[in-house]
């Protein structure tokens, strides 16, 4: 479905950007479109990348009439661009807000009004039962791609929505974060009960590619993947330094959340993957029929996961790791 289609993504010189642009460019697109707003990154990655389909596009989600510009016969929006470190959205409020939220509205009215086919959004675990401003402004993100396949009226584009965890290997993960430090001889972690799910750029970027071919609009996916503990991947990272509990930081969950128990009432599961259905009367199960309905009380998150990683398994995994 790539073949000779014009695709842009926002925030596209992330760690998420980057490598989904290098996957999508071993297809016969037309164009991919970076948009984003810090022209030294796009500079570092116009020296990098250097295939004659790429175009490069400053500008922010903010700015209504720049994406207007941006969408003009563009087939595919991938909406990456986010304001997500927890810290600086706590006391940024507002700037999240009119980040995550306001660019949200305004990459649908823009998507609509140029004719774009298809937009997915990433989404994030903290969107799900939010206890920080970050998984509060990405929760309203969410609603508002859901509810925006009733805001189309009579036009083609259609929205969806990816749901995942922590990226490890990404900018800011964890996983560089203990290889850097871990020559101190201690490792911080905040809570040796801490879990998280486990997913890599990789899979990451297969995962928004697989949901691109399948998505009507409206769909929450997300995707079936390990959990782990925090200890024991600091301990696969450095297993002769010691651990340092040092307490959980503000915003901070104990364990990461994807699907709760009112969301799993509408969810359908498949063999990889998980669907949360809209909860809006222009929903029509079609295709996800075929999935399985989540017994009663059913819940996804990492701690009660079915699927963990072992200290040798993500010794393994991290070492076979590359770095974004």
């Amino acid at each position: 479905m790539l073949s000779g289609k014009t695709i842009l993504v926002t925030g596209g010189t992330g760690s998420f950007g980057k490598k989904f642009i290098q996957k999508v460019l071993e297809f016969d697109v037309k164009k991919v479109i970076v948009f984003s707003r810090d022209e030294l990154k796009q500079y570092e990655m116009s020296r990098e990348y250097t295939d004659s389909r790429i175009r490069f596009f400053i500008g922010d989600v903010r700015d209504k009439d720049r994406l207007y510009r941006a969408f003009d016969s563009v087939d595919i929006v991938i909406h990456a661009a986010a304001l997500k470190h927890v810290g600086a959205c706590e006391y940024n409020p507002f700037e999240a807000v009119k980040t995550n939220i306001h660019g949200a509205q305004n990459i649908i009215e823009a998507a609509i009004d140029k004719g774009v086919k298809r937009v997915i959004a990433l989404s994030t675990d903290k969107a799900c039962s939010p206890i920080n401003l970050y998984g509060a402004t990405k929760l309203a993100s969410d609603k508002l791609f859901v509810a925006a396949n009733a805001y189309v009226g009579g036009k083609d584009t259609r929205f969806s929505v990816v749901r995942y965890g922590n990226v490890v290997g990404s900018r800011g993960s964890v996983v560089p974060f203990f290889k850097k430090i871990k020559g101190t001889g201690k490792i911080p972690v905040t809570d040796e009960r801490m879990t998280r799910f486990w997913i890599t750029l990789d899979q990451g970027v297969q995962f928004v590619l697989d949901n691109l071919e399948r998505m009507h609009g409206g769909e929450i996916f997300v995707p079936k993947i390990p959990s782990m503990k925090v200890i024991d991947l600091a301990k696969a990272v450095a297993p002769d330094c010691e651990i340092e509990i040092v307490g959980i930081r503000p915003g901070e969950k104990l364990h990461e959340s994807m699907i709760t128990e009112d969301d799993a009432r509408h969810t359908k599961e498949f063999d990889t993957y998980y669907i949360i259905q809209p909860e809006f009367p222009w929903w029509s199960e079609g295709y996800t029929a075929a999935g399985k309905s989540l017994e009663e009380g059913f819940k996804y998150t990492s701690d009660t996961n079915t699927k963990w990683l072992s200290v040798d398994e993500l010794r393994e995994l991290v070492e076979d790791m590359q770095f974004h």
